[in-house]
């Protein structure tokens, strides 16, 4: 009975956002496995955002806090007094975007590199083999296939009763959305959770709005990965460069932070997030 009202529910929500033409946002759970040493796995929630002409996913705190963000600028921009977001903010597990645009499928790999945004457009083919074998999941009639993708083997179940041709991450090309889908050994695993109607549908957050995303520069893969991997080694060279000694001593206004502590502490902040997740979802990328 249970699984009759979860179908139900996901059948009803997914008509009333699809007739509405607006985007509809499916959320998916990701549980992962951060460190290649280690079992222990970590659970994220992405989202999947589609609408008419594009889809986008990303990590589901990179558009959550955008009501945090927007009330602490305007608290600065009142008041005059800084205000260290950064620490009462949520990082997300993965700061990389997937845009799809509708109806080629061209999909875009979109990160942040120093102070700049690079993307580039994956070509890989995606040959899917359609297996008999039907299943249940989340109270969905799903359909088994098989793909060998970034140097992994994926299983994936998708659904005839939802049309999009989509899923998590890059993965799209079946006929009908993907409920779930996971590597053979289990250390990326995303399932289906929820959808709901965006009516405010934008390809840009708060947060990547203020943070440059609307500039991106789209680049060679290889050139991608050499950027990605030179910063993951130094996030701050740049922005460090910039820095003379003089600016370093001074304080945020109305703080006693100094330009230099600020610095430190994002310095900090940033190699802890990259040094907390060294197995990537596809073996033969060395960022993600």
């Amino acid at each position: 009975m249970l699984t009759k009202i979860i179908k139900l529910f996901f059948y009803f929500a997914f008509l009333y956002a699809y007739t509405q033409n607006n985007a509809t946002r499916f959320f998916y759970e990701l549980t992962y496995k951060p460190k290649k040493e280690s079992s222990k796995t970590e659970k994220a929630i992405g989202i999947l955002d589609i609408a008419e002409k594009v889809s986008i996913y990303r990590d589901y705190n990179l558009v959550a806090q955008d009501s945090i963000l927007i009330q602490a600028a305007e608290k600065m921009h009142k008041s005059g007094v800084f205000y260290d977001i950064g620490k009462t903010m949520k990082w997300p597990a993965f700061t990389f975007k997937i845009k799809k645009e509708y109806p080629e499928m061209k999909t875009i790999l979109i990160d942040g590199i120093s102070q700049k945004y690079f993307g580039y457009i994956d070509t890989s083919p995606q040959n899917w083999k359609i297996e008999n074998e039907m299943d249940k999941v989340t109270g969905l009639s799903v359909q088994k296939a098989i793909l060998d993708f970034g140097g992994k083997k994926w299983i994936a179940w998708f659904t005839n009763e939802i049309s999009f041709q989509d899923g998590p991450y890059k993965f799209h090309g079946l006929p009908g959305l993907i409920v779930k889908i996971e590597d053979v050994d289990k250390n990326y695993s995303w399932v289906l959770t929820g959808v709901k109607k965006i009516s405010d549908f934008s390809e840009l957050s708060f947060t990547e709005k203020i943070s440059g995303f609307n500039d991106v520069n789209i680049i060679s893969k290889d050139k991608f990965e050499k950027a990605y991997n030179a910063f993951r080694e130094d996030p701050f060279a740049e922005a460090r460069s910039r820095i003379t000694p003089q600016m370093r001593t001074q304080k945020m206004r109305g703080s006693d932070i100094t330009v230099g502590d600020l610095l430190k502490q994002q310095e900090e902040r940033v190699d802890k997030f990259f040094k907390s997740n060294n197995n990537p979802i596809e073996n033969n990328l060395t960022n993600k």
